[in-house]
């Protein structure tokens, strides 16, 4: 005869964890046409927007600009004016929104267009969540499309945080982004120390304008998010972002008297590394990717907060929407399906991942 089993006394079993923003980077030809991939992405699941700007756009140039041609829409969407940022979140209730836009040297305009379009739709400025990456500090280590010299870049970063801080509330000022510096070729502790510094040269500049009182500095360190690599390195990876996650602690408590925890929290965004992928047997990439997203969801004490996933055949060209429906396909079934969410850090206690992250 089988004893019957007792059921887990309710406080036992495992408390769900909420799942991370699920995104595509997405932007391309026209506001029109990205608009249209938006809103058949959202369709399908997605939950929230990951904005891809062309290189006129980030560099400061409209699209009929002479030194533009040629690369207009090529890598992402061109917005020239109120009327393109109108034209792509059309139909977007930007109030439900969760938005990142990849922008760094022109954020502070391009947020204001975006600010000026949920003005239109009614929705108010502490309404709106997301983020700008704006890390012009990161376009001098790794991708050069700076417009202004490091002072008035560090400057800017440091106007739109002062902003958004009191306007916009809920919205992230500046993504400190690590992901180029891998794609340049640090390794992933020089990814992670040069994120934290320059993270620590923004957060100085903010602290010696006086601009935000000293009751208010708390919030404002518990804006700042970052924006990550994860390569193939399975173990190393997922060291980095428990590293990343206690280093950012111990930084914001002693360098700025950061007294509540929630403020300290290392909040990231990622970006698996697109760079490793290859055009010979393209479908492989499928793994890559695959592999490179659980280095940064299995660890629940250092869980990703949005993913975005490159598409199987980026390495080949510009994706096609059933291209990237499978990388948010993948993604959800990782959070809906699997029960990863369900379980507290399946790393505590691990001698081999402690040594590591050490």
């Amino acid at each position: 005869m089988t004893r019957p089993r007792r059921p887990l006394p309710t406080a036992a079993l495992p408390q769900r964890d909420k799942p991370w923003l699920i995104r595509t980077y997405s932007g391309h030809s026209t506001a029109a046409k990205s608009n249209e991939l938006y809103r058949k992405n959202l369709a399908k699941g997605q939950t929230g927007l990951s904005i891809a700007f062309d290189l006129p756009t980030q560099t400061g140039y409209d699209a009929d600009h002479e030194l533009a041609r040629g690369e207009v829409g090529k890598v992402g969407v061109p917005v020239s004016h109120l009327g393109d940022m109108r034209t792509l979140l059309a139909d977007i209730p930007l109030g439900q929104m969760n938005t990142s836009m990849t922008i760094n040297a022109t954020a502070a305009w391009l947020l204001a267009l975006y600010v000026a379009v949920a003005d239109e739709q009614g929705t108010p400025r502490t309404a709106l969540t997301g983020t700008i990456q704006n890390d012009i500090i990161k376009e001098y280590l790794s991708r050069g499309t700076y417009v202004f010299p490091p002072a008035p870049s560090l400057r800017l970063i440091k106007d739109t945080i002062i902003f958004t801080c009191t306007a916009m509330p809920k919205w992230n000022p500046t993504n400190v982004c690590s992901y180029h510096l891998q794609e340049a070729g640090a390794t992933p502790v020089q990814e992670l120390a040069f994120a934290l510094a320059t993270a620590q040269a923004v957060l100085d500049a903010v602290k010696a304008s006086g601009e935000a009182a000293p009751a208010d500095f708390g919030a404002v360190v518990g804006r700042i998010s970052f924006f990550v690599n994860a390569g193939l390195r399975f173990i190393t990876e997922i060291c980095k972002m428990r590293a990343f996650t206690e280093l950012w602690d111990e930084i914001t408590a002693s360098r700025y008297g950061v007294q509540d925890a929630k403020h300290r929290r290392f909040r990231y965004g990622v970006q698996v590394n697109s760079l490793g992928l290859t055009e010979p047997q393209a479908e492989n990439n499928v793994y890559r990717i695959l592999i490179e997203m659980l280095a940064v969801t299995l660890s629940r004490d250092a869980r990703a907060r949005a993913v975005q996933l490159p598409a199987w055949n980026e390495a080949l060209g510009l994706p096609r929407p059933w291209d990237q429906q499978w990388s948010i396909r993948m993604q959800q079934i990782l959070a809906y399906e699997t029960d990863l969410l369900e379980y507290a850090d399946v790393f505590e206690g691990s001698k081999v991942m402690r040594r590591k992250v050490d």
